[in-house]
């Protein structure tokens, strides 16, 4: 068979669209790569730092690689997307303008007989209540509808600024393993394998690169990011391997 890809994490126009700029266009380097033996393509959330749809309006920029990912998906080539906590407020935009469709939780999906479990991974696990309640606020219809309300030139500078300084691009709690039992996503990943059986538990979110075992013929994965590490993963059928892309 041919090989399924994922990736996650690329935050594109942080910290500013300048700097920016090279790690998209090697992202689109890599998109070109993968399409020659791409059986489909996972975006598992955060591709944008910051983005929110206008009932007429999307954020300016990355026109590169929207228009990569419509020309790999007009080949016909399947591409999924999870949105992520920077991109959640995304709507229809992608499977109105790009026929990609748009998932905001876990969904489940079976390879050459291989069953994954795939998603962005935030708010999953027994911690980090304090963005479980900010989630909520974020993704509940009256505050989007609030939002809407402020300029686009007002509301997208705002969101970007305060997206980037209340976050840690690239942090110390992102390149050290935590630990088995104080890694949320493994703890969350161990929970749903008390229910229900997957090969591979697949996320992003994390920004640290890893395959961890966490159950019989089971692992968790996490992505990395297109920040520091500019990894993806790759199944060819048979195996699940984290991979580095060097342009």
């Amino acid at each position: 068979m041919k090989k399924i890809y994922f990736a996650s994490d690329q935050h594109f126009g942080a910290p500013t669209a300048e700097l920016s700029f090279p790690r998209e266009q090697k992202f689109v380097a890599w998109l070109d790569e993968v399409k020659k033996d791409a059986e489909a393509i996972f975006l598992l959330g955060d591709l944008f730092d910051f983005w929110f749809e206008y009932k007429t309006v999307i954020p300016k920029g990355f026109v590169r690689v929207l228009g990569k990912l419509a020309e790999i998906r007009d080949s016909g080539i399947p591409i999924y997307f999870f949105v992520g906590n920077h991109d959640l407020w995304m709507e229809d935009y992608f499977e109105k303008e790009l026929n990609i469709p748009v998932y905001h939780d876990n969904q489940e999906f079976t390879f050459n007989g291989k069953t994954f479990l795939i998603g962005h991974g935030d708010g999953k696990g027994p911690g980090d209540l304090g963005y479980k309640r900010m989630k909520k606020v974020f993704t509940n219809p009256f505050s989007k509808w609030l939002f809407r309300w402020l300029h686009p030139d007002v509301g997208v500078r705002l969101a970007q600024y305060l997206s980037v300084k209340n976050k840690l691009i690239s942090g110390e709690s992102d390149v050290k393993f935590l630990g088995e039992d104080n890694e949320w996503l493994i703890l969350y990943a161990k929970r749903k394998l008390e229910t229900k059986h997957y090969n591979y538990l697949v996320f992003g979110h994390r920004h640290l690169p890893m395959i961890h075992p966490v159950g019989p013929n089971s692992d968790y994965v996490n992505l990395g990011d297109w920040i520091s590490y500019f990894t993806y993963g790759v199944f060819d059928g048979e195996n699940f391997e984290i991979k580095t892309f060097e342009n």
